[in-house]
Parts: C-alpha cells; sequence; structure tokens
C-alpha cells in the first residue's frame, strides 16, 4: 500500500462517528427540478406546473424522489475538499443507496444536510464507507433520511495510473492533487463548506397527519406476486452529460473512456443513481402519484455500458413482493438490466396506496 492510499483510508477511517453539517442550506429551485426531471425523462406535470402540484395538496413544484442527489453531492464534493482530500473522485463508486421520505422536497424548500460517518471497513483493495445523511428544511421538518455506501479502490497501481489520467480530464480544481494543495494553503477559519458538529440527529415528527395517496392503482387491486408493466430508457452519452451537469456528479468514469478503462470498467458507464433515479420515475409511471413511495432503496450490482456512438436500453420490471394492509403500503421489488447485463443486485420500493 502507498503512502497516498494509506492516509486516504486512515482518513476515512478517522471520521467514524463524527458528524458534519453543511454551513449553508441548499434553496430548491422550480427550475431545477424541471431540470433534474427532465435528465430522468420524468414526465409528470406535477414537476412542471403548480397547478399540478396543488392537485396532489401542494403548493410548490414537486422534486423526483431522486433530487436528494443532489444535495448528497455538494456534500461529498465538500468532504473530498476538507475531510476526505486523500482519494480521487475517479476511484470512488456508489455500491448502495436508500431513501426514506418523511416529507417531500418541493420548490422553495431552504434543505439542511446533516452527515454522519457510520462505518468504514477494507476488503482487499477496496475502502467501504457507509454514510448517513438527514435532510431538514427551513421549518426544521425531516424531509428524508437517506444513506449511502461508496467503495473506493486503492490499488495502489490502479489508483496512481488513475490520479494521472483522471487528473487532466476532471473539473478544475477537483482532482486530489488541486484539492490536496488548496487544503494546504488554506487558513483554518476558511469555509470549506462543511463544518463538524456535535447536535443529536433530527427525528421525524410522529404527529404529522398521513397524506392520502392519490395513485391510479388501488391497494385492493394488487396481489402480492403481480407483475407491472415493463418499461424501457434509452441513455446515451448526451444524457450523461446532461445529469453530470445537472446534478453535480463529476466522476470522468462518466465522460471520460481512458479514465473508465484505467478503472477497469468495460466503457465510459452510467451514473447508478442516474439508473436509480430512471427506475424511480417506472414507479412514478405506474403509480401516477409523485410521492406515492415512502422509502427505496438500491443495491448496485452492475454500471450500464454507454458506447460513443448510439444509446443504450434499460429495461425496468417489477413485482409486488409484499403488501401490508394496515398501511394500505406495498412492497415492490425492481430490476433493471441492460443488454443482459443486470444493474441492481437488489432493490425495493415501499408505495402508499389510495
Amino acid at each position: 500500500m502507498n503512502s497516498i492510499t494509506h492516509t486516504a483510508s486512515d482518513q476515512a477511517r478517522s471520521l467514524v462517528g463524527r458528524q458534519f453539517r453543511l454551513t449553508d442550506h441548499y434553496e430548491v429551485g422550480r427550475e431545477k427540478i424541471r431540470e433534474f426531471a427532465r435528465a430522468l425523462q420524468d414526465d409528470h406535470p406535477a414537476h412542471r406546473n403548480e397547478s399540478a402540484a396543488a392537485e396532489f395538496g401542494f403548493d410548490g413544484l414537486i422534486a423526483p424522489l431522486t433530487f436528494s442527489s443532489i444535495v448528497l453531492m455538494v456534500v461529498q464534493r465538500a468532504m473530498f475538499e476538507s475531510v476526505l482530500t486523500g482519494y480521487d473522485l475517479g476511484q470512488v463508486l456508489q455500491t448502495e443507496q436508500s431513501i426514506q421520505v418523511h416529507r417531500p422536497i418541493v420548490a422553495g424548500d431552504h434543505v439542511q444536510c446533516d452527515s454522519y460517518f457510520e462505518s468504514f471497513r477494507q476488503f482487499g483493495d477496496k475502502d467501504f464507507l457507509v454514510i448517513k445523511t438527514v435532510l431538514t428544511n427551513q421549518h426544521k421538518d425531516v424531509l428524508q433520511t437517506a444513506h449511502s455506501t461508496a467503495v473506493a479502490q486503492t490499488e495502489s497501481d490502479l489508483a496512481t495510473e488513475l490520479r494521472a489520467i483522471a487528473g487532466g480530464v476532471i473539473m478544475t480544481g477537483q482532482s486530489a492533487a488541486d484539492r490536496s494543495d488548496a487544503a494546504a494553503v488554506r487558513g483554518a477559519d476558511v469555509d470549506t463548506g462543511l463544518v463538524e458538529c456535535f447536535d443529536e440527529p433530527a427525528q421525524p415528527c410522529p404527529g404529522d397527519a398521513p397524506r392520502t395517496p392519490r395513485t391510479v392503482p388501488a391497494f385492493d387491486e394488487l396481489f402480492v406476486g403481480m407483475e407491472l408493466a415493463p418499461r424501457t430508457a434509452l441513455l446515451s452519452r448526451g444524457d450523461l452529460v446532461n445529469y453530470a451537469g445537472v446534478s453535480g456528479d463529476s466522476n470522468p468514469i462518466h465522460f471520460s473512456d481512458a479514465v473508465a478503462r484505467s478503472a477497469g470498467l468495460p466503457d465510459v458507464v452510467s451514473h447508478g443513481l442516474l439508473t436509480m433515479g430512471l427506475g424511480a420515475r417506472y414507479l412514478t409511471a405506474w403509480s401516477g402519484d409523485p410521492v406515492a413511495v415512502a422509502k427505496y432503496a438500491v443495491r448496485f450490482a452492475g454500471l450500464a455500458p454507454i458506447p460513443a456512438t448510439k444509446a443504450s436500453t434499460i429495461e425496468f420490471r417489477g413485482r409486488v413482493k409484499d403488501m401490508d394492509p394496515d398501511r394500505r403500503a406495498a412492497t415492490v421489488a425492481l430490476s433493471a438490466t441492460c443488454a443482459g447485463r443486470k444493474l441492481f443486485g437488489r432493490a425495493t420500493a415501499e408505495l402508499l396506496l389510495r
């Protein structure tokens, strides 16, 4: 293990049990919601006009379920610029993501973010980091609780090659060398966008009145084993570039053939959270209610390769796995495949139905 890798792993290990908060809130704009919905090919009208959102009981545009990934990327960027300077973005991939929805994110929300490093472990030449993130709004309402698992490839020769190649194509200032240099010259009082804090985690309010779902299918129409109609999505390199810009995910494995090959990938690949977002759009299209999903979790088994000259096709399927008559909730198991490649190792969503 070289000294660079040693430093990165030691940084991550030292963060377990610590809590960090964004020093500024993220203001959710109506145009950003529209941009994000377009990036996910989600045409539900509640993401585009207020009158449609009002029909579902909200006075502002409703953000797609995985809109929170934008805020999570802000946090990740702040972490890589301050407390995780040893890793290069090209080394890091998302392996699991879960979202528990307490309140939908809507236009006008001022989102505050608290992140907790829950665990770190090494397996071979890989570092695994698990981070819990709680999103709240300006009224102290808890919006979402997310758990993210990221893996960093730390094999010394691979890490060195990745740094050399990624440094020439990654966004200016985002390479490990640039971030390390910036950290060395800035003073202790410089705002990096992240601050350590020691508050108790925010908790959702149990007294909130439950929302009445407005789904197309009713709970009584479903049964365990029921298959949802399949749906496909096309992804081109242009879609990846657009999603990278909208979401803030600038990992070069999503646009550079050289970096993707150096990372051991067959081609430039889709963002895992883009695939997850397309899965959420599949659920919204089926349910008809943009806020029906209460929980959504994906373990990524693979990434969709996107050739330079043609779009790749991703097929989504769903099956009702479980039903809770007391809550009128159905758990749906999802699958996503691309050219015979399984993208989700395990993916489930809980939907509240009328």
